[in-house]
């Protein structure tokens, strides 16, 4: 822990020379796994399998036996591919170890930054595809700290971003989860780039050359080289219900909190905070159906009046002999309108098959 926590104390010393960026890495924070979606992603307390390794690497500590999980879902009614894997497995009776890989992409974008030669005349045969994609991979490890039941959970993420041949990035970062439990309630504690995740970026000089001068006075200098990402925190509480032996209802509240000024319900200049509310009800652990709403955002109007706008999200699941699949509803950007997306995600339990 010492080694850990010096090695936290040397990346953000390194750092602080750099500005933070408000918005980067943004693709970390859609989210995985559809029952998470289908519950307005307000799982930072209840998260307690192979997908906690995203939410919170604390909840890994509840696997009982290997855990494998796939999600698939498309962005921007379907221009954007946003894929997601996962596996888990305990090293111990009070410890577990995990592994997922992130992907969202964009392919086959036009590149017309020279579909114009250099007589002036407008050539379509210039015009060629590239591919944008980024790409994470997260180690968990999750160990129950100091006392039954409280769970302490680290992620190490290393990141890659690529536009093309035109630039490609390389980065690091560190995100730790806590999970304390007690008879009535549930609580969840997410720290993300704790150590300012940075991204080093590499840019083509040719290619970069040959649109430097494409409008005048602008890309006249390439964009720096080092990105930081600030660090963010997410708060939740949960609470289940039982009616008899067969039927359980789990309500949830999360707190998601920025350092900047946003749109959202709570903001200030020192922090913005979007609250999650969600809720699932379960039948025989086998029948699951789930509803949230999240994105509390405010809107300035024409008129200098504001209004208030949040995202509903629904979902269902079903689960038999350890396979759980689960579908949500959910506009996984956040954006504003009807962008809404149907995702997919199955779990795999493979202490059922022993």
């Amino acid at each position: 822990m010492k080694k850990l926590s010096l090695f936290i104390f040397i990346i953000s010393f390194a750092t602080q020379a750099q500005s933070l960026r408000n918005y980067s890495n943004e693709f970390l924070n859609i989210g995985v796994d559809a029952a998470a979606f289908g519950m307005g992603k307000a799982v930072t307390a209840t998260s307690n399998d192979v997908n906690a390794i995203y939410w919170n690497p604390a909840g890994l500590t509840k696997i009982k036996d290997q855990q494998a999980s796939l999600m698939h879902a498309e962005y921007f009614q379907g221009i954007a591919k946003y894929d997601f894997i996962a596996y888990a497995k305990p090293i111990t009776n009070t410890s577990t170890l995990g592994i997922s890989l992130i992907r969202f992409s964009v392919d086959d974008i036009l590149n017309t930054t020279q579909l114009i030669d250099s007589n002036g005349n407008i050539d379509y045969n210039r015009i060629s595809l590239f591919n944008a994609s980024d790409m994470a991979l997260h180690i968990g490890f999750a160990k129950q700290f100091l006392m039954k039941n409280f769970d302490f959970g680290v992620n190490a993420k290393i990141i890659h971003r690529r536009i093309g041949d035109f630039a490609q990035s390389w980065g690091f970062g560190l995100d730790a989860g806590f999970q304390y439990q007690t008879d009535t309630y549930k609580f969840g504690l997410m720290l993300r780039d704790i150590t300012t995740t940075f991204n080093a970026w590499s840019i083509d000089s040719d290619a970069f050359a040959s649109i430097a001068n494409a409008v005048p006075g602008q890309n006249q200098e390439e964009p720096e080289s080092i990105e930081l990402t600030k660090p963010k925190i997410q708060f939740g509480v949960s609470r289940m219900f039982e009616f008899g032996h067969d039927y359980k209802l789990t309500t949830a509240i999360d707190l998601n909190m920025r350092f900047l000024k946003t749109n959202d319900i709570i903001a200030s200049d020192f922090v913005s905070i979007d609250p999650a509310i969600g809720f699932q009800f379960a039948y025989d652990d086998m029948v699951y159906l789930r509803g949230g709403v999240n994105n509390f955002q405010q809107h300035l109007n024409f008129d200098n009046s504001k209004s208030l706008s949040v995202q509903p999200n629904f979902g269902v699941g079903f689960k038999y002999n350890g396979i759980q699949i689960d579908y949500a509803l959910s506009n996984i950007g956040g954006a504003s309108g009807t962008l809404y997306s149907n995702v997919f995600s199955v779990k795999v339990d493979f202490g059922a098959f022993r």
